[in-house]
């Protein structure tokens, strides 16, 4: 600690050349208080801490440029300044262990171990052990970000993250993990990242029990359980539990991609997309099930694959009580009760409640078939239906009816048509006795004794017992006829009504005559 009693000779000093002082002289008043104070040697100003000195010189600063020394840089305290490079950390915390070069940084750290949030937000309420932190998180509700990229003039709110953005562009990565040679652009993640290697999870999950391997992922994941989103997209509306979500979210809106496939061209919103698309080409699936012994390009895959095996469903809908082995099942049948249909097709307009349903439509348009069989060369527009084409050619397994001559591409749907032609019907209704080939079917029969009718429409109030029901009502709305007739144009809006129409062209008949 450096403190001036003479501060006249001081200015007179910073008139000339602004050495480096290295004696401490302490102020009277701090003794008898027993309180550091620092004084700014341009203005006499006096301070607590050193980071509140440094922090007001830069105002002086700002208005003229001042030469500080042989490392750009005026040290009117410079115990600290030779610690740094010496190397010396003589504040040393109680708990832990944990060395630090200034006993500032000793009383932040203490914080993490108290929970002591001294900065709190007067906007939204949240609370900070450190002021720098308060001041970032102020921007996310200004929307300021004051450092710039030179490179690629992207803005961040904190100089740190422009620092580290700023070795993308360089290809720095200057922290390497010493077990297996990784390198990362912060030392944060390697810390994180030696976790892999040590298995340490040292966050614990007050509520459930589960460890993690940084704060940030424990903060990520008792929103799961509070239910909180702080993170709001201002063009829809929607919130999310993490920034990154937000960040991803936002480029729905705009369309940008900013990850592409140097292999085939692709682009991808998100990095990790980029990296699990990539594992396509390299035919990598490094995430392994113990159990049955299946592959997955990501460890999110294996985790919902693993829950088929255990059983657990742990997303229920608080609308009908169905549960769901991940979010994303959920967020789609949530869509079944609600009408939602978040995703348009631009060239006709017509509307999905999933993505990937948009992205197969929109090939009905430009007639691309992206999967092609490599044996006989036939496309196809989805993946799963070059899948079930491949097994045609003894690719894999193929289940043949041997009554009728149909081919299926997975056991279950076999199954369920054995049971039509055995006339099996496994499924019994306990109010009335019929019996049904389907659980599912049996679940939509029995709304009709309960009177339950979850499908709702949102233009006139009506309500159906399924979604299908409320599909086909909404066209009389609309107007909306999908289904075409290829003999004559005409339009309708069932296909059931399209297949009696069919029968005009081909003279079928549905019914005989008695006579």
């Amino acid at each position: 600690m450096t403190v001036f009693n003479d501060i006249d000779s001081v200015t007179q000093t910073d008139r000339d050349e602004k050495p480096l002082l290295n004696e401490t002289v302490p102020d009277q008043r701090s003794i008898q208080r027993n309180i550091p104070e620092y004084c700014c040697e341009i203005c006499r100003k006096t301070f607590s801490s050193e980071h509140e000195v440094f922090t007001h010189k830069e105002t002086h600063h700002r208005k003229t440029s001042h030469n500080y020394g042989m490392y750009g840089k005026y040290f009117v305290f410079n115990s600290k300044h030779k610690r740094t490079y010496a190397g010396e950390k003589p504040f040393h915390c109680d708990i832990c262990g944990k060395s630090f070069m200034s006993y500032n940084k000793l009383t932040r750290h203490k914080r993490i171990h108290t929970g002591e949030k001294i900065h709190q937000c007067e906007i939204c309420g949240k609370s900070f052990s450190v002021s720098s932190c308060l001041v970032l998180h102020k921007r996310t509700h200004t929307g300021e970000k004051p450092y710039h990229c030179d490179v690629c003039g992207k803005s961040f709110s904190g100089k740190f993250s422009l620092v580290v953005h700023t070795r993308i562009h360089a290809e720095e990565k200057p922290f390497h993990c010493d077990l297996c040679g990784k390198s990362f652009t912060q030392n944060s993640h390697l810390v994180v990242h030696k976790s892999i290697h040590t298995g340490e999870k040292p966050f614990l999950c007050d509520i459930c029990g589960k460890s993690f391997v940084s704060n940030n992922k424990l903060t990520r994941h008792t929103r799961i359980h509070t239910g909180e989103r702080p993170y709001h997209c201002e063009i829809c509306g929607k919130s999310f539990s993490a920034s990154s979500c937000l960040v991803l979210h936002k480029r729905t809106h705009t369309g940008e991609k900013p990850f592409r496939c140097e292999l085939c061209g692709k682009s991808f919103s998100g990095k990790f997309s980029l990296v699990v698309h990539t594992r396509i080409h390299a035919r990598e699936k490094p995430f392994h099930c113990e159990i049955c012994g299946k592959s997955f390009s990501s460890n999110s895959h294996l985790v919902v694959h693993k829950r088929i095996h255990t059983g657990e469903k742990p997303f229920s809908c608080e609308i009908c009580g169905k549960s769901f082995i991940s979010n994303n099942k959920l967020t789609r049948h949530v869509r079944v009760h609600t009408g939602e249909k978040p995703y348009h097709c631009e060239i006709c307009g017509k509307s999905f409640s999933v993505n990937s349903c948009v992205i197969v439509h929109k090939r009905t348009h430009t007639g691309e078939k992206s999967y092609h069989c490599q044996l006989c060369g036939k496309s196809f527009l989805t993946s799963t239906q070059l899948k079930t084409h491949k097994q045609i050619h003894n690719g894999g397994k193929v289940f043949h009816c041997e009554l009728c001559g149909k081919l299926f591409s997975d056991n279950s749907r076999f199954v369920v048509h054995k049971k039509m032609h055995a006339g099996e019907k496994p499924f019994d209704c306990d109010t009335c006795g019929k019996a049904f080939m389907q659980k599912s079917h049996l679940v939509v029969h029995k709304r009709i004794h309960t009177g339950e009718k979850p499908y709702c429409c949102e233009t006139c109030g009506k309500s159906f017992i399924t979604n299908s029901y409320l599909t086909k009502h909404k066209r009389t709305h609309t107007g909306e006829k999908p289904f075409r007739c290829d003999t004559c144009g005409k339009c309708f809006s069932t296909n059931g009504n399209l297949k009696t129409h069919k029968r005009i062209h081909t003279r079928e008949k549905s019914s005989k005559c008695k006579i």
